[in-house]
């Protein structure tokens, strides 16, 4: 009659590495719901960080004095992600401003990015930000050399 004690053997080892296997499987689906979550808030942030940056751009293009500058206090930014901190940047593609990435400081591969309007020029010094509680301001400022955003702090 050895059949029953292998048996229950075979049950019992199923049984210890499931209790051990499965809190690994289960973390790793937290952990992507999690990163999916602050893929989300990110998306939010950066978007909300590219239309404020559009909207000044239409203020500062509808008036026709050349040397004119606006900025405005990101009021509705939070100071962190899901206890995460993260960086606004304000990508440049050929030497024009492209997007507003948010991505996380600790994992720069979770990101969200939003689009800007084409033909903006970035001020080199005012690029990016980490959140940090303090206040975020975003400006745009046309001159003759063209119009520039930049976003720093308040």
């Amino acid at each position: 009659m050895p059949s029953p004690t292998i048996s229950h053997l075979i049950c019992t080892t199923a049984l210890v590495v499931l209790i051990f296997i499965l809190p690994l499987f289960y973390n790793i689906a937290v952990d992507h719901i999690r990163v999916d979550m602050v893929c989300r808030e990110l998306r939010e942030i950066a978007d909300y960080v590219s239309n404020t940056i559009a909207n000044l751009y239409f203020l500062v293009n509808s008036t026709y004095v050349f040397d004119v500058s606006l900025q405005k206090e990101l009021v509705y930014l939070p100071s962190n992600v899901e206890n995460f901190i993260y960086v606004l940047k304000i990508g440049v593609k050929d030497g024009y401003a492209s997007n507003v990435t948010a991505y996380l400081k600790e994992r720069p591969s979770v990101e969200a990015v939003a689009w800007l309007i084409p033909g903006l020029k970035v001020d080199s010094e005012k690029s990016f930000v980490e959140s940090c509680g303090r206040i975020v301001v975003v400006g745009c400022y046309r001159n003759n050399s063209g119009v520039f955003v930049w976003i720093g702090y308040g």
